[in-house]
């Protein structure tokens, strides 16, 4: 593999803050980069520095002779003069792009074909498009234009969950060759779990590297955190809980990389799942009652266009709800439509008489009435203190969980980041202390280490959540159900998660089977796996079957294990004893080993 791009001893500072330290890496042929790190840690400076837009204080950047970059940033640069078709295609005759397989492709993917009618067609002007839609065409024409290096920040912002697996897709097999590389800063964890073979961290001014996505950055983080001792108690308990997830969530995180995974089982031995279900769900009800917010046979029309017939929904107590759906389906207005904010055309909202709801809209501005407060002022305005998994916190406490460090509660609001306004939004609205939260893209503009945060206190949050996102890993790990908004004014139930949902999209949602309106909180528990692709019901079932037969032979072989090492320690001094012993512990090592290369293969095979 050769490097395209070398980075030799590189420095950078911006004010007091050194962004770059003495950095040395490489970006290589085949190469498929996914970059992560807190706000405003130098992610986009190294993005930039990279493509030879930003100079460095010290240290040497190399590129290969006649290298092509492409940069996607956050702030498009389209001619706002322009026509939809002149910003994409160029001075492109139509002759040469039409017939071109690969543009096509793409133009399906992102534009709505050959005709851009996502965008409103060839002649429409960029100036008055959304942010969404410029974000859309700016990522089109690059993918077209196909340079050597393909560098994005933030691509899966404004798109939605058919977008990013599109993209996704393209990226990962479709445009990938040996002789091209991508480099591309992302809080979707799926995304990066699915597009990178690599993952760079930027943190303190130092890049750390890791083999793999999101998955393999936390297994090899966690590891590196168990040998050396060197990360704080917090973030380790937070590693190992995420770690604990990917250990035992949906059957699209049952893939790990080729190394040996023997520590990292250790580090979650004693971990318990993620969030007590059973006793959340106990404690929202005697918060909430049995009643919580209905809709009953709800219609809501918005112009010509209908969002809801006559569909029912109940939310109980404790559920953890995500909805997704296809841009302009009315995912936001069935949040508002819950809240009573948006009125139904016919039908009736009812709601349960201890109801506390909580809102956080996209909406930022929300915060203009505590721009003059610090932070730490702007949260105990609410409240001081709550009740969050069964102890009271402070606000400074749960600030700090939320990456408000102390001297940051300190930061006046109007001089926060958009990030950081995000947080604390959401912090002012937990310290309301809800019963009933809906989350609207709650992901917007945070990094990975914040959602993880952000999800580990929420597993100790007592209530009934709803979570409109377009991210599938918040989705899987925060929600234990999900629906979908198809654009047919029905709400469907999707028990085989997001994957459904794809499925239900490529077949065409009229003719899809599966779904269902969501009569009552718990319709899924009956409704049918899906399918994955290219297998029949009964070979998935097998599949499923053979993994939780391993897993059990694993749990016992890992249990005689245990045994056979107290035995030892117990033999200590009879030395034909432990011989014996030890030839029997050679063999379930041998054991295990073979056990977890057959469960690999029945899991990418059951991932397929």
């Amino acid at each position: 593999m050769a490097n395209l791009i070398s980075a030799e001893r590189i420095s950078l500072a911006l004010g007091t803050q050194q962004l770059l330290d003495e950095v040395s890496l490489g970006v290589g042929t085949g190469d498929r980069i996914g970059i992560v790190g807190r706000n405003g840690g130098g992610k986009t400076t190294l993005l930039s520095v990279l493509a030879g837009r930003q100079q460095v204080d010290s240290g040497r950047l190399t590129q290969v002779g006649s290298l092509t970059v492409g940069v996607l940033s956050q702030d498009d640069g389209l001619d706002p003069e322009s026509t939809v078709a002149q910003a994409v295609l160029g001075d492109r005759a139509e002759h040469e792009w039409a017939g071109e397989a690969r543009v096509r492709e793409i133009l399906d993917g992102l534009l709505g074909g050959v005709t851009l009618g996502a965008v409103g067609g060839h002649d429409t002007i960029v100036g008055p498009l959304s942010g969404g839609e410029r974000r859309r065409i700016s990522l089109a024409r690059l993918l077209i234009d196909d340079p050597d290096v393909l560098m994005l920040d933030e691509p899966t912002n404004h798109l939605d969950v058919e977008g990013v697996q599109w993209l996704a897709t393209y990226l990962s097999s479709r445009r990938a060759t040996a002789s091209n590389a991508l480099v591309t800063i992302t809080h979707d964890r799926w995304f990066l779990d699915a597009v990178a073979t690599m993952t760079w961290e930027v943190i303190d001014g130092k890049v750390e590297q890791y083999e793999g996505g999101y998955a393999a950055f936390v297994l090899a983080k966690a590891e590196r955190s168990r040998v050396a001792a060197a990360t704080e108690e917090r973030r380790q308990n937070l590693l190992r809980k995420e770690l604990a997830w990917l250990q035992r969530g949906a059957p699209a995180r049952t893939s790990k990389p080729k190394f040996r995974i023997d520590a990292a089982n250790e580090l979650i031995r004693n971990e318990p799942d993620p969030r007590n279900d059973v006793e959340l769900v106990r404690f929202a009800t005697t918060r909430l009652g049995k009643d919580v917010i209905d809709l009953l046979d709800a219609s809501i029309t918005l112009g010509d266009k209908k969002i809801l017939e006559k569909q029912t929904w109940r939310l109980a107590p404790g559920e953890r709800t995500g909805i997704v759906g296809v841009n302009g389906a009315g995912k936001s207005t069935l949040l508002r439509a819950i809240t009573g904010a948006q009125e139904l055309s016919s039908g009736k909202r009812k709601e349960g008489r201890t109801v506390q709801l909580a809102f956080l809209t996209q909406d930022l501005r929300e915060l203009a009435e505590v721009e003059g407060l610090k932070v730490i002022d702007a949260i105990t305005e609410v409240k001081s203190y709550i009740m969050l998994d069964g102890k009271e916190t402070s606000a400074s406490s749960l600030a700090k969980r939320l990456g408000f460090s102390g001297p940051r509660q300190q930061t006046r609001v109007a001089d926060l980041s958009g990030g950081e306004r995000r947080r604390l939004q959401f912090l002012r609205l937990l310290m309301t202390e809800p019963n009933v939260l809906l989350l609207d893209e709650p992901t917007n503009d945070l990094d990975i280490e914040t959602l993880t945060s952000m999800e580990d206190v929420l597993d100790g949050w007592a209530g009934t959540l709803v979570v409109v996102s377009h991210d599938r890993y918040l989705l899987e790990r925060m929600c234990n159900r999900q629906i979908a908004l198809l654009g047919d004014a029905r709400i469907r139930e999707l028990p085989g998660g997001v994957e459904q949902y794809l499925e239900l999209r490529a077949a065409g949602a009229g003719s899809a089977t599966g779904g269902g309106s969501a009569k009552t909180s718990n319709s899924s528990s009956s409704a049918p796996a899906p399918v994955s692709s290219g297998r029949s019901a009964a070979e998935v079932r097998e599949l499923r079957k053979t993994v939780a037969r391993l897993e059990k032979s694993l749990a016992r072989s890992a249990e005689r294990e245990e045994r056979l090492h107290q035995q030892l320690l117990e033999a200590a001094t009879d030395h034909v004893r432990a011989a014996e012993l030890d030839a029997q512990l050679r063999e379930i090592h041998a054991e295990r080993e073979q056990l977890e290369m057959e469960w690999l293969e029945a899991a990418e095979q059951l991932d397929d």
